[in-house]
């Protein structure tokens, strides 16, 4: 069964700290944010392998199996921007319905191994290419379709707190297995 759709805009997260979670952008160091990524897969990796993955804890939130797929696709769409921003000049990253994704791609009847498996490819993928980013990259500039403007270096401080964010959603913590700065 879908969830209420989440309508909100958490660019918020880039100025503030994250009262649910506890994440603080501030503390985000561009030379430690490829790490943070990997780790947060690795976290991931380990979520995924347990009992009742599948199921939700309350009606209005997503089993662990269910975060699991929407990390490994955050993963995957923000490795395409990223690439898109460091190829481009200041594109325009296609819309994505995270709600619409979850019912469409049958997150609860996936696989939990295989899940698994491609997080961590999709994740480390990701941070890979962000240990990759040169200096005179960090500013390059990106927009979502609603006209939300990114730098290399917010995009990847915010696609963190969505990992991490949902590491809290599923496990009530997270600062143990990320480390920010």
């Amino acid at each position: 069964m879908p969830l209420d759709a989440d309508i909100k805009d958490w660019t918020w997260v880039l100025e503030r700290r994250c009262p649910e979670c506890g994440f603080d952008a501030a503390a985000v160091s561009r030379a430690n944010v490829a790490d943070a990524v990997r780790q947060s897969a690795e976290a991931w990796r380990n979520s995924l392998h347990g009992e009742n993955v599948r199921t939700r804890p309350r009606d209005d939130r997503w089993s662990t199996l269910e975060y699991g797929c929407h990390v490994r696709d955050v993963f995957r769409i923000f490795d395409v921007r990223l690439g898109l921003m460091l190829d481009h000049d200041n594109p325009e990253f296609e819309s994505w319905d995270q709600d619409a994704a979850a019912v469409s791609g049958d997150y609860d009847t996936q696989e939990p191994t295989t899940v698994a498996r491609e997080l961590v490819e999709a994740g480390w993928r990701y941070g890979d290419r962000l240990g990759q980013v040169r200096d005179d990259q960090w500013l390059r500039a990106g927009r979502r379709s609603n006209g939300s403007r990114f730098t290399v270096e917010s995009l990847a401080t915010y696609s963190l707190h969505d990992l991490v964010h949902h590491l809290w959603d599923v496990r009530g913590q997270w600062s143990d297995l990320v480390a920010l700065s």
